[in-house]
């Protein structure tokens, strides 16, 4: 059964899905395999968090190399990851990114980062 914060961290990354979308020729978000990384999580498949999180760390190099943005969730993910390792310093970093590039995701990034304090 899925716990609160994975609901909530499905439930933001579908609500912020829609500003992937831009008219510009560049895209605001450069997504990678994140999309698929989430879902992998979400389903349990049995993909590590280790695996997981080399994979996202893979693309955020990626995405930095191309001067690009990572998506909403993005680093809320990544911190998820994290906290399931154990690496509760890095999930921390994660979370306070997400919380400083998407001000509107605060409340749950606090939250999140008054458990691992």
């Amino acid at each position: 059964m899925l716990k609160f914060h994975h609901v909530a961290v499905l439930a933001l990354a579908c609500i912020l899905i829609g500003c992937a979308g831009t008219t510009s020729e560049r895209p605001l978000y450069q997504w990678e395999s994140y999309q698929a990384q989430t879902l992998a999580w979400l389903k349990g498949d049995g993909t590590s968090p280790e695996a997981q999180i080399a994979a996202l760390e893979r693309d955020l190099e990626k995405i930095k190399a191309t001067d690009s943005a990572p998506p909403p969730g993005f680093y809320a993910h990544l911190g998820m990851l994290y906290a399931e390792t154990g690496n509760d310093a890095r999930a921390i970093e994660c979370f306070t990114l997400e919380k400083q590039r998407f001000p509107e995701a605060a409340a749950f990034m606090d939250r999140l980062l008054n458990q691992k304090n």
